[in-house]
């Protein structure tokens, strides 16, 4: 096939890398729910261990897609609104398992205040389901997560680490503590 015959499917390079995006996003987010949905519904950190190595897993046998998402931005290309809903699904879930901690009783407030919520764009946190004050620490997280499989996955961690698998469960249980989980 001729490199142009993908425009008879995609008018545009940006549709076309909003294509490839999207279904990336999707992929990752399917595979940190069926990994999350496996795990006990009660047990909160187990739960949120199975999402985060799931998208971990998922990046390491994609790497070319992950890149596409979290790596170096292509030059020209404005992501449209389209993207945020699947971009957000892994943050959603591991929200989720954060809020029925809150819900249940299992996680209380951030000790940070009521007022840590201000740095977060207003009612991004409701939206989240999370106490304005879990929000921030909800977000460290979620980028904490990306950040950890991110330096992984492009060497950054390459003789600093030696036990990679170790290394990121270890980050994603001080991830764990940080939003208060059980």
């Amino acid at each position: 096939m001729a490199s142009s015959a993908v425009y008879r499917y995609f008018p545009s390079r940006d549709d076309l890398l909003t294509a490839l995006i999207v279904d990336a996003y999707d992929a990752l987010g399917a595979a940190a729910e069926a990994a999350e949905a496996a795990a006990p519904r009660d047990d909160l950190r187990g739960r949120w261990r199975a999402a985060c190595t799931a998208a971990r897993e998922w990046a390491l046998a994609h790497p070319h897609e992950y890149a596409l998402l979290y790596g170096s931005p292509v030059p020209g290309y404005a992501a449209p609104e389209t993207t945020i809903a699947p971009a957000a699904r892994v943050g959603i879930l591991l929200c989720g398992v954060v809020s029925d901690g809150v819900t249940s009783g299992a996680v209380g407030p951030a000790p940070d205040g009521e007022d840590a919520g201000a740095t977060l764009t207003p009612g991004v946190a409701v939206q989240m389901g999370l106490p304005a004050s879990l929000g921030p620490r909800a977000v460290m997280a979620w980028s904490g997560l990306y950040g950890a499989i991110s330096f992984e996955l492009f060497g950054h961690t390459h003789n600093v680490v030696d036990d990679k698998e170790a290394h990121f469960e270890a980050t994603v249980n001080r991830l764990a503590d940080l939003v208060g989980l059980p």
